[in-house]
This record gives structure tokens, C-alpha cells and sequence, in this order.
């Protein structure tokens, strides 16, 4: 029997992955064969027509054999502009960085802050990434609680902080998957905890745009604060996968020093920079979902169901006398797809609707109604 034959016990070994990774699982989304999908916080329409033209002809006239702006100078600047309170908070490309969608925003923030020996904070339920990517970077990850009714105690978030002493501590405003906004008093007073221990506070707020405030007033070069937003949802671009940091200069340094060399791709950078001339079309969006929102929220609210405030582009619902795996089940058989949020931890037969169009959002409440036995509401139609 040679060397290699398989049983001779000298068979290639194969390598060993991480043990922190190899007890986890990957974070996907069902896409499913539906008409309506309403589960991934996805803007319902599509860009202009002229902003999808000036694409077409910027990608065609690249200079395809070189390497992109490895700074991305002129979205950064671009960006700079957009989020900048010229009073308040005046902003440069210094204090921008993007990246290939916040996800790989929030990795790098993890790369430079977390990582072996160091403790990242989440307070649950929130956002998974915030968990899963600072555990692929090797950092512990302790997760606190919120209130039963899913809001944070802003005293109960200093004194965990102090607790804890992370090196990173997330907060999610709005909230995935709740929808809520953080009180005032919650980020101030978690920014000043997580500086007296020499942590950073890291504010996600890839559905800033549909609330009432944002923590990017706060942004300042004495501070340890980082907001992190996306085009993915406001900007109907999330097949572009871009998403930026704003936060003092000598952080974005840090982040610059970790990520990978030439990692946004120059088509990317020039989709940014030509999507943020149509700020006035992305507010306009904005201003249409959030109308859906409440007239939505108000048509739950007639059903057998309950559901938690929203700031956001979707609405977290559970039934009160259905499982949430048969509510889902029965959506998805009237070719509606939401987030089936009934298995994660403390979210038990909770649901996850993204705001569509009007038509998608009728579509949504008349299968609902039926999913949870009720007449759907006539009064609540787009038509009226």
C-alpha cells in the first residue's frame, strides 16, 4: 500500500480553521422565487433614469488598466460636504472613510479597535454583524440587554460600559431589528463612559436618514465616536455595496493603515460621487417611505398583532395568537417575502416587514390580514 493510498493513515491533513469560527455560522437571508420582497431593507425603486445613464457612461470611459484612487479623494470630499453642519460640525474628506458597504466599514473599525484580547459590547437585540464581524476578528463579544420593550436605559448602558470596559461598544440607531432611535441621553451618556475607559463608541446608523436625529452632531477630533452609514438603503444602491465612516481625522487614519490597498474599486468610487448629486431625489425617497411607514404602522395596528415603533424603513411585528413560522409561511405562499425573525434569540414569533411601494405594501397588508385571520382594513389602501 503506498503512502497516499486513502486508510494508510498518512492521508493530507486538512487545515484546521479558527475555533472561534468554526463554532459559527454565516450570516445569509433567504431569497426566495416571490413577487413581493420585503425582507432584506432594500429601497423599493430604483435611481433616476439620468443618475443610471451618467453611470453607464462613466463606467465606459474608465481607465480600466490602472488602479483606482487608492484615498477615493473625491467621493470622501463628496461625502464630507453631504454630512457636514458647516456651523456645528464642519466635515473633510479627512474625517470620510469608504469602504465596500458598512459591513466592511464596520470590519475595518474592528481590525484597527477590537481583535484578540479585547472585548466588544452589544446590547441585544441589535444588528448581528456588529457580533459576527467582531468575533471573525478574533475580539470577545458580551452581549448586554435591553429593556423587555427593547429600548435602552441609558443609566443601565454607563454602568455596563464601566462593567465591561470594551474596547469597542456598538450602539444601532435605529435599531435592526426594532426600528427605534436611541434617546439622547443613551449616546451622550455612552460616549462618556466609553471614553473614561479608553474604549471607542461606534454608532450604526445605515437607516440614519429615516429618523429624527443622528449622532453625527456629536463627531468631533476630542472624541471617540464613529457613525458609520450606507448607500444601500436611502440611495436605492445596494448593489453597489458602498457604505462610509464619519469620525475624527485620527481615527479614519487608523482605518486607513488596516484596510486593503486599492480595496474600492474606481467604478464604485464614480457611482458614489455621481449618486450624490441626486440628494434631493434620495430625500424625496426618504420622505415617500416614511409616509408608507406610518400609514403601514397604522394598518398593523388594526390587526391582532404588535409591533415596536419605527424609525426606520421596516416595521418589527408579532402576532399575538400565530406562530410567527406560520404567518411567515402563509406570506410567502401569497408570494410576499418578509424577515422570519422567529428563531433568533429574543425575538421569539417576531416578524420583519421592509417598506415596499404602496402597491407592495396593500399587497403585504391584505395577505396579512388573511395570515392572522382578519379583514384587511379598506381605510388603510393607498387609494383610499
Amino acid at each position: 500500500m503506498s503512502a497516499d493510498t486513502p486508510g494508510s493513515g498518512n492521508e493530507p491533513r486538512r487545515p484546521e480553521v479558527r475555533a472561534q469560527v468554526a463554532l459559527m455560522s454565516g450570516y445569509h437571508s433567504p431569497q426566495l422565487d416571490v413577487r413581493i420582497r420585503l425582507n432584506t431593507n432594500e429601497a423599493p425603486v430604483s435611481p433616476p433614469e439620468q443618475f443610471l445613464r451618467r453611470v453607464a457612461d462613466a463606467v465606459a470611459t474608465l481607465d480600466w488598466k490602472r488602479y483606482p484612487d487608492r484615498a477615493a479623494s473625491e467621493l470622501r470630499s463628496r461625502i464630507a460636504i453631504l454630512e457636514s453642519d458647516p456651523a456645528e460640525h464642519p466635515l473633510e474628506a479627512a474625517n470620510v472613510f469608504a469602504a465596500n458597504g458598512s459591513n466592511e466599514v464596520l470590519q475595518t473599525i474592528s481590525l484597527a479597535y477590537g481583535g484578540a484580547r479585547r472585548t466588544a459590547l452589544t446590547f441585544e437585540p441589535t444588528y448581528a454583524l456588529h457580533a459576527h464581524i467582531s468575533k471573525i476578528c478574533g475580539a470577545t463579544v458580551i452581549e448586554a440587554e435591553r429593556r423587555e420593550d427593547f429600548t435602552l436605559d441609558a443609566s443601565m448602558v454607563v454602568s455596563t460600559i464601566e462593567q465591561i470596559r470594551p474596547s469597542i461598544c456598538f450602539l444601532c440607531s435605529p435599531n435592526n431589528p426594532t426600528g427605534m432611535v436611541d434617546a439622547d441621553d443613551v449616546i451622550i451618556g455612552a460616549l462618556a463612559a466609553i471614553e473614561k475607559v479608553g474604549g471607542l463608541l461606534v454608532v450604526d446608523e445605515a437607516y440614519g436618514q429615516f429618523a429624527p436625529r443622528s449622532a453625527l452632531r456629536l463627531v468631533d477630533e476630542a472624541r471617540s465616536l464613529v457613525v458609520t452609514r450606507t448607500f444601500s438603503k436611502t440611495w436605492s444602491m445596494a448593489a453597489a455595496r458602498l457604505g462610509y465612516a464619519i469620525g475624527p481625522t485620527w481615527l479614519i487614519d487608523e482605518l486607513d493603515k488596516v484596510v486593503l490597498p486599492y480595496h474600492l474599486d474606481a467604478a464604485k468610487q464614480a457611482v458614489g460621487v455621481i449618486a450624490l448629486d441626486y440628494v434631493e431625489e434620495m430625500r424625496e425617497r426618504v420622505r415617500t417611505l416614511v409616509g408608507e411607514r406610518e400609514r403601514v404602522a397604522g394598518a398593523i395596528e388594526r390587526l391582532d398583532i404588535d409591533q415596536w415603533p419605527s424609525a426606520a424603513n421596516f416595521i418589527l411585528f408579532r402576532p399575538r395568537n400565530h406562530s410567527g413560522d406560520e404567518v411567515w409561511q402563509t406570506l410567502v405562499d401569497h408570494s410576499v417575502l418578509v424577515r422570519n425573525c422567529a428563531s433568533w434569540p429574543r425575538l421569539e414569533n417576531c416578524l420583519r416587514v421592509t417598506l415596499g411601494t404602496a402597491a407592495e405594501n396593500d399587497e403585504f397588508l391584505a395577505a396579512l390580514a388573511t395570515a392572522v385571520g382578519s379583514a384587511p382594513d379598506r381605510s388603510v389602501s393607498v387609494d383610499g
